[in-house]
C-alpha cells in the first residue's frame, strides 16, 4: 500500500541566512532513521519504521533535490501543473546524509512566507509518499509493525503545526524527534515499549511519551540558544550606545572648548587694552610675556602698595582693587581712557599701530576663509 506521508523539523536562528536579496536560506535535517507513529485511516496508530538502507538511498537522496517548499501542505501533490500555485521557494540540489540524518539546503523566496518565518513559523513538514509494508521488528530498541519503503520527496512545507498523521519531527541540529499527544490518543492496542533514561536510571514507556519528552527536551534546547543570542546582542547593542553617547559628549565638550577667529581677536583686543592700562604703572621696563592676567593686576597694585600680598585674597578681591586703581590713578577714570596717551605724536602713532594690528586680523581672517 502506497500512501502520503509526513514528517516534520524546526527552523533554528543558527541554521538561517538572510542573503543579499532578501531571501531566507535554510540548511536542515528533514527526517532520519527511526520508528515513529502514524495515524492510520480507522484512527489507530502505526508504528512505522525508517531504515538506514531505505533512508539514505540513492533514490531518496536524489527525491530530495530542486523539490518545491510550500507555505503549509497543499490538498495535492505539487507538480509542474501547479507549481506556480503552491511554491515558495526550492531545495537545493545538495541533500546528503549527515550525523545520521537526512539533510538538504533550500531558499525561501517569497516575501509573505519569509515575514512567516521571521514571525516564528519555523515547523518544516516533509511531504513524501512510500510504500507501507506490513512487518514486524525492532529498531533502536522500538518495537515496529510496518515498514516505509520506496520514499519519494514531494515537497518541503513550512507549518505552523504538524499535521494530523504525520508528527514526528526534529529540531535544528539535535536528533530529538517528537509526537504530539494531542494527535496520538488512539493507539489501537498497540505496547512498543522504549528505554528511557532518567538520572542515570532506566525506564521503560510508550514510545510516545519517549519521543515527546526528547521533543520538550530539543525545544528547551532551542530556547537556551535563542536567549543566549538574544543577551549577546543585547549586550553589543548596549556597548555600542555607550560609545556612541559618550563620543557626542566629547564632541559637545570639544565645540564648547574651540576658539573661534572673532573669539581669539576678542582675547586678543582685550589683552592688548589691559597691557596699554598697566603700562603707566608698570613701566617700559616691565616684561609682560608669559604674565597671566591675574599676576599683572597684582603687579600694579604694589606698585601702589609694596606690602600688597595676594596669598588668601580672592579674584574677586583682585580685580575690585585693580578696577579702583586703575579708575581714580592721577584723576583719570575708565570712562575717559585712562592710560592712553595724551600728546597727539603718541596718539598718531598708537592709532597706526592698531590700524596695522586690524589689518593683520583682516588679512588673518581672509586666510582662515579660503
Amino acid at each position: 500500500m502506497r500512501v502520503q506521508r509526513y514528517d516534520r523539523s524546526y527552523i533554528t536562528d543558527s541554521n538561517l541566512t538572510e542573503t543579499a536579496e532578501g531571501y531566507l536560506t535554510v540548511r536542515a535535517p528533514v527526517t532520519k532513521p527511526g520508528v515513529f507513529p502514524y495515524m492510520r485511516g480507522d484512527g489507530g496508530v502505526s508504528m512505522e519504521v525508517k531504515l538506514p538502507d531505505e533512508l539514505f538511498s540513492e533514490g531518496v537522496l536524489q527525491s530530495m533535490n530542486a523539490k518545491p517548499v510550500t507555505d503549509n501542505h497543499p490538498t495535492e501533490l505539487v507538480t509542474a501543473a501547479n507549481y506556480s500555485k503552491y511554491s515558495k521557494g526550492m531545495t537545493h540540489t545538495d541533500s546528503a546524509v549527515s550525523d545520521n540524518k537526512l539533510f538538504v539546503s533550500f531558499t525561501i523566496t517569497d516575501s509573505d512566507t519569509i515575514q512567516k518565518v521571521k514571525n516564528g513559523k519555523r515547523e518544516l513538514s516533509l511531504g513524501f509518499s512510500a510504500d507501507i509494508k506490513d512487518e514486524s521488528g525492532t529498531y533502536d530498541g522500538i518495537k515496529y509493525d510496518s515498514v516505509q519503503r520506496n520514499m519519494k520527496i514531494n515537497h518541503l512545507a513550512i507549518v505552523d503545526k504538524g499535521r494530523v498523521g504525520s508528527e514526528a519531527a526534529i529540531r535544528g541540529d539535535s536528533a530529538a524527534f517528537m509526537v504530539d499527544a494531542a494527535d496520538i490518543n488512539k493507539q489501537g492496542g498497540n505496547n512498543n515499549m522504549a528505554k528511557l533514561v532518567l538520572d542515570s536510571k532506566e525506564y521503560e514507556v510508550d514510545s510516545v511519551v519517549k519521543s515527546r519528552i526528547d521533543t520538550l527536551e530539543a525545544q528547551l534546547s532551542a530556547e537556551k540558544v535563542k536567549s543566549g543570542s538574544i543577551d549577546t546582542i543585547t549586550g553589543e547593542r548596549d556597548g555600542f550606545k555607550t560609545k556612541l553617547e559618550t563620543a557626542e559628549s566629547e564632541l559637545a565638550t570639544l565645540k564648547d572648548s574651540a576658539l573661534t577667529l572673532d573669539k581669539v581677536e576678542e582675547i586678543a583686543e582685550a589683552r592688548v587694552a589691559m597691557i596699554n592700562t598697566a603700562q603707566n604703572f608698570l613701566g617700559d621696563s616691565f616684561d609682560f610675556k608669559g604674565k597671566t592676567e591675574q599676576a599683572i593686576k597684582e603687579a600694579v597694585i604694589q606698585t601702589a602698595d609694596s606690602t600688597f600680598k595676594a596669598d588668601g585674597k580672592s579674584e574677586d578681591y583682585v580685580n575690585a582693587y585693580y578696577d579702583a586703581m586703575t579708575a581714580n590713578h592721577k584723576g583719570f577714570t575708565a570712562d575717559a581712557g585712562f592710560g592712553k596717551p595724551s600728546d597727539k605724536a603718541a596718539a598718531a602713532k598708537e592709532k597706526e599701530e592698531i590700524d596695522a594690528k586690524k589689518q593683520g586680523r583682516l588679512n588673518m581672517r581672509k586666510k582662515g576663509e579660503q
